[in-house]
């Protein structure tokens, strides 16, 4: 399968980071944060990344489009911080629920790596949440190693 990236049209950005947005709650809660603890990082990472409602400075909004020319995705990367500039992140990356399976999550991976090297990165990290195991196998086989654990035990 043929898998290539391009910028987000910006009449679209407003929708991903509404998704982007709906989806890291949802995880942050199903990781048990509060629903109000997870709505304030949402909230802080949009000040902090989307300044004025457009990608800070090197970050990267892109379509995942697969052979067929059909956006099946989207992929956010860009530096961590600008203390760090060599240091960048996937801070977001889905495949539509119907087309997961198909290695389209790999190869947009595999892409974000050239993105990310193109930008001047020298590292590319992410998160994945404990209870997403089907990610953690795919960021493994790619050559993701765990740089830090978060443990919690309900009380």
């Amino acid at each position: 399968m043929v898998v290539r990236v391009e910028d987000l049209a910006e009449a679209e950005l407003g929708a991903f980071i509404a998704r982007s947005n709906a989806e890291y709650i949802r995880e942050r809660v199903e990781a048990g944060d509060s629903l109000d603890y997870a709505r304030q990082r949402a909230r802080e990472a949009n000040e902090q990344y989307f300044p004025g409602g457009a990608p800070a400075p090197g970050h990267r909004v892109l379509a995942v489009i697969d052979d067929d020319g059909a956006a099946v995705g989207w992929l956010w990367l860009g530096p961590f911080s600008a203390e760090h500039p060599a240091d960048w992140w996937v801070f977001d990356i889905e495949i539509e629920a119907e087309r997961r399976g198909r290695g389209l999550g790999r190869a947009a991976m595999l892409l974000a790596e050239e993105v990310a090297r193109e930008g001047g990165a020298t590292r590319l990290g992410l998160n994945v949440f404990g209870h997403n195991t089907v990610a953690q196998h795919l960021y493994s086989t790619l050559g993701y190693g765990v740089t830090a654990i978060n443990m919690s035990k309900p009380l």
